[in-house]
């Protein structure tokens, strides 16, 4: 009995023992949720826009839509995490371009500045030319960065209405490059949707498992106004004021920012309102220029601000005064977009509920497309 009783005595330490290692062994689960970032997942999107003669219609929608398509992508969720936007903007068969470079212009790499795009967007212009397709798209598989992460969702849209299959490089070449970079192409034929398989804008998309669209270029942008428009165009006003610019770019881009503004304004209230929308949403950020977005980055430290790049009302703060002011503005940022957003929601419900159903051509044609691809990656709307 004795002999038992020391046995199990034994035994008993021999597990203390190894109950305390196994405490001290680190939660190798916990260690690596610490040590690996969260990875961002994106949208990509290259707009590839035909500039030549007859294309006026198609960049006006451009102009008239940009606000809505985004609007649109930001109710997108991956993994229940809400994707990042990337726009690459490029031009294409415009006589004022090189015939070197096969009357192509690439405008814009991926960028989240989305007052940039609007910017580049209103800047277009057209001219009579050679519309290189399989150029263009090659091109902008080679001047883009595309990664390599697998749930981005990577896509070409390029918009046009002459034969696919003119220039020296061939689309079937530059489809098969994309493929190899995992780059969808959608391909919208501004004209009849016949003449457009004719003419193998259809088969430019099939290529590589993207969806082939027509429209009319010259259709007119479809507005709905609704009984929230002018609340929401005057919290815009306010959430202006929330921007804290700084830095050499600072003043131009708060600049840019009005400018844009008064061009979506231009086109309508309703255009407007879908601007303030994006404003409001988590996709319009501006982090190289706007202290409050810096303060958010990584990176950012009080300590690397250059005094003489701060904005007149934070001249002579101290670190600590210029971390309450931004605190500050946040606050009241934060506060105007939750009324935005949820402004916005009675505001698609009244659209839903008082109009017929309506087509906005460029629109319609790339966030039907967006989706479809989307639904493929387990992307999710709400």
């Amino acid at each position: 009995m004795k002999k038992l009783q020391i046995i199990l005595m034994l035994a008993a330490f021999a597990l203390t023992l190894s109950c305390k290692a196994d405490n001290k062994k680190p939660n190798m689960q916990l260690l690596a949720a610490i040590e690996t970032p969260k990875k961002e997942h994106y949208i990509k999107v290259a707009l590839l826009l035909d500039t030549s003669n007859s294309m006026d219609g198609l960049i006006d929608q451009a102009k008239a839509q940009l606000w809505e398509i985004v609007n649109e992508l930001s109710y997108a969720k991956c993994r229940n995490d809400r994707p990042k936007l990337q726009i690459a903007l490029f031009e294409y068969g415009n006589d004022n371009l090189s015939s070197s470079d096969n009357y192509i212009r690439k405008i814009l790499g991926f960028t989240e500045d989305l007052d940039d795009v609007s910017k580049e967007l209103f800047s277009l212009t057209t001219n009579g030319g050679s519309e290189y397709c399989g150029a263009v798209i090659q091109e902008s598989l080679n001047k883009l960065d595309w990664g390599n992460e697998a749930d981005d969702l990577k896509m070409v849209f390029i918009a046009g209405n002459e034969p696919f299959d003119q220039g020296k490089i061939n689309y079937k070449d530059a489809a098969a490059n994309a493929k190899e970079h995992g780059v969808v192409v959608n391909t919208i034929f501004c004209g009849d949707y016949r003449h457009g398989i004719d003419s193998y804008w259809k088969e430019g998309a099939q290529l590589t498992y993207g969806e082939y669209m027509a429209i009319n270029q010259y259709q007119q942008t479809v507005y709905v106004p609704s009984p929230y428009d002018d609340i929401i165009i005057q919290l815009n006003i306010k959430l202006n004021d929330t921007y804290v610019p700084y830095g050499s770019a600072g003043k131009e881009k708060s600049r840019v920012q009005h400018e844009q503004d008064a061009n979506a304004a231009e086109y309508s209230k309703a255009n407007a309102v879908s601007r303030t929308v994006s404003k409001g949403g988590h996709l319009y950020t501006n982090s190289t220029w706007d202290l409050v977005d810096a303060e958010e980055e990584a990176d950012f430290s009080y300590d690397k601000l250059k005094k003489d790049e701060l904005p007149q009302e934070l001249k002579g703060k101290n670190a600590s005064e210029i971390k309450k002011y931004l605190e500050t503005k946040r606050g009241e940022r934060e506060e105007i977009q939750k009324q935005i957003m949820g402004l916005n929601e009675q505001r698609r419900k009244y659209i839903a509920e008082n109009t017929k159903e309506t087509s906005n051509g460029l629109e319609d044609a790339m966030v039907q497309a967006i989706k479809k691809q989307a639904e493929k990656k387990n992307y999710s709307w709400e």
